[in-house]
């Protein structure tokens, strides 16, 4: 939850990052193919071929780096074109994105991120006439945390989005409370990391829909079987169980298999996903 090279808190949309990952990260139906590569000049090349409810669709991305700064391009089969470029430390701790999905041109909206000991800052701001306008901070220290987040539409004249958060981190365990939808939801996570997973971890979440009078309680785990595969599983209150295994065939090269089951209607078919990244 530290920044690398910093010791203070993460930007707000961070906070749970590594709960949120045990418990979504990789899990699709999907199925995909994605080839990579990458040259010492600092040029990343990439093709994604994607399957997903009978329908295909496909991506091919550029991105070229040096020093401080990042230029990326995807085009995709929709033939929409996204364009970002990246700087850091322009201002000493901070990171500026730019960005546009073309041929949308009223899409474009730059981004500033600040990072620093006791704060992590980030601002947002769509470049149109009536622009949405996002903020965010998190102020503390790398083992306590308070956070928050709004955006305002200047078209609608109002707040679209107002969330806050408080976490807690110790030397194995994280903790987080998370209010979202304008007050109207709540997130408690817990996340434990064990010795005997060989690096993974346990999580608990507890979700609470104020206005549905609905809660979801979602365990999960990650299991580091050895260097190159990593299994994970997850089951809900609602009966839905997930299943996931990861493993590297080569350095950088990643093939995934992900399952979803129904516990409470074995009659449903499971779904099934396949995704295979190769960086020759």
């Amino acid at each position: 939850m530290t920044p690398k090279g910093k010791g203070g808190p993460v930007p707000f949309s961070d906070i749970v990052k590594r709960e949120r990952d045990i418990l979504n990260k990789d899990y699709n139906s999907d199925h995909s193919l994605t080839i990579s590569s990458s040259t010492t000049s600092g040029l990343n090349l990439s093709s994604t071929l994607v399957k997903s409810r009978g329908l295909s669709s496909g991506a091919v991305a550029a991105a070229f780096k040096h020093n401080n700064k990042t230029l990326h391009f995807k085009l995709d089969t929709d033939s929409t074109v996204l364009t970002t470029f990246t700087i850091a430390n322009v201002v000493p701790s901070t990171k500026t994105v730019a960005s546009i999905r073309l041929p949308y041109y009223d899409s474009g909206k730059i981004a500033v991120q600040y990072l620093h000991h006791h704060v992590a800052l980030t601002g947002a701001v769509g470049l149109n006439r009536s622009p949405d306008v996002d903020f965010s901070a998190t102020i503390g220290t790398p083992s306590i945390a308070f956070g928050a987040e709004t955006s305002y539409s200047t078209s609608a004249g109002k707040f679209t989005k107002y969330n806050a958060g408080l976490c807690f981190q110790m030397p194995s365990s994280n903790a987080s409370v998370i209010l979202a939808d304008k007050g109207d939801s709540m997130k408690v996570s817990y996340l434990r990391e064990l010795e005997r997973l060989n690096g993974g971890a346990i999580v608990g979440e507890i979700s609470r829909g104020f206005s549905k009078n609905d809660n979801t309680l979602t365990v999960g785990c990650s299991y580091v079987v050895d260097s190159q595969t990593v299994v994970k599983a997850k089951l809900n209150n609602h009966g839905n169980l997930g299943a996931l295994l990861q493993h590297e065939l080569t350095h950088k090269s990643f093939l995934t298999i992900s399952g979803a089951f129904e516990t409470k209607a074995l009659e449903k078919n499971p779904k099934f996903g396949f995704s295979l990244l190769l960086k020759p």
